[in-house]
């Protein structure tokens, strides 16, 4: 159980967000390869791309590294026969070589997180069954870990992470301690479109560190749940509140719009837990959602890896060679029915979205735009 925020917090959080001035966003370089397959390509490719930002080493090596992996959805779910990792997931060769090159580099100690679809059962049963191989990904470093972080399990209590400035639907959130005990933390992404925030990249991707046994449809009202029941969409349609031990919304008048809450909520999420190192896997993927279940989704290979260690920056660059424009917002494509996720973000002094700040190292970005849409 975590210890309630008390109305004093809360109000000395409002005030310091009204009070402070905004915090001019920071820049960074952002790596951009082309690589067409997940076969023997992939790995020089990777390679490149991480040399491109000055090498691993000095970001990680002595360190304690947690990867938030994008596993989006259901194993079971499909875009027609390709493997997930073609489509919805990052792809298990990415994971593998990620896991490798950063062992390489010094890593001490690497751990693979995440909350997977409503479930309890550990995350390399969830592997397994995508036909997954997570003893190949155990032995890809020297001390590689796993972690099913959508529950506390033999963990005693969450972590509560306070947004900076006081947030914007909640103050702070409660999350699994793995997330608090890194050195560095890594947001391997898909390249993908959403069809709540626009694009689910590196910053997206961190909406899935919320625990469902506190922020799912079947989460109790008193104390958070053993076990996690219920997707998330207490953070789309605000119908309900998180358990009463827990952070509870600033405002329950607000917007109950997923285009509104979702963008916001994982800007917040970002600023309150940040990311290190964003790494983006386009090299196959899908367009028109962020999975199989959004009726318009189709393949697409735009054969691209990206990274950054700045997540708004490295968002913005993918978002652009998805063929749309990061300084885009609600109305025009791809947020055509929800505020941009990168806007928020460099408000919150995270980073820039304007590409003139941006150094782009690798291949440019006109040479490799795919044009996720006609």
């Amino acid at each position: 159980m975590t210890g309630r925020i008390t109305r004093r917090e809360m109000l000395g959080a409002l005030v310091g967000s009204a009070v402070s001035p905004r915090r001019t966003a920071p820049t960074a370089p952002v790596s951009v390869v082309r690589c067409r397959s997940y076969d023997s390509e992939l790995r020089p490719a990777l390679e490149r791309l991480f040399d491109q930002l000055g090498g691993l080493g000095r970001l990680v090596k002595g360190k304690t590294v947690a990867i938030k992996l994008n596993l989006t959805g259901s194993p079971t779910y499909r875009l027609g026969h390709r493997p997930l990792g073609m489509a919805q997931w990052v792809h298990e060769n990415v994971v593998g070589v990620v896991v490798h090159l950063l062992g390489k580099a010094g890593a001490r100690r690497i751990r693979l997180l995440e909350s997977p679809w409503s479930t309890a059962e550990p995350l390399e049963e969830y592997m397994l069954a995508a036909n997954w191989d997570p003893q190949a990904l155990a032995n890809a470093a020297p001390c590689v870990e796993f972690e099913n972080t959508n529950y506390l399990g033999r963990r005693k209590a969450y972590v509560r992470f306070p947004v900076p400035g006081g947030g914007s639907i909640y103050p702070a959130y409660d999350l699994s301690p793995a997330y608090q005990e890194c050195d560095v933390f890594v947001s391997l992404a898909k390249l993908k479109e959403h069809a709540t925030a626009g694009v689910t990249l590196s910053m997206k991707n961190c909406f899935g560190i919320t625990p469902c046994t506190i922020y799912g449809d079947g989460a109790p009202e008193d104390e958070p749940g053993l076990f996690p029941r219920g997707g998330r969409t207490m953070f789309h349609h605000g119908h309900r509140q998180p358990p009463k031990s827990c952070p509870q919304e600033i405002d329950p008048r607000s917007p109950r719009e997923g285009g509104y809450r979702v963008p916001r909520i994982v800007a917040d999420l970002v600023a309150a837990r940040p990311i290190d190192l964003a790494i983006i896997d386009g090299v196959e993927s899908m367009a028109g959602g962020e999975g199989p279940w959004i009726r318009r989704s189709r393949p697409i290979s735009p054969g691209l890896l990206i990274a950054g260690t700045n997540p708004v920056c490295t968002d913005a660059v993918a978002t652009a060679l998805m063929g749309f424009d990061p300084m885009a917002d609600r109305g025009t494509p791809p947020f055509e029915t929800c505020d941009n996720t990168m806007r928020l973000g460099e408000e919150l002094g995270i980073g820039v979205r304007d590409l003139s700040r941006i150094e782009v190292r690798g291949t440019p970005i006109q040479e490799a735009v795919c044009r996720f849409r006609a």
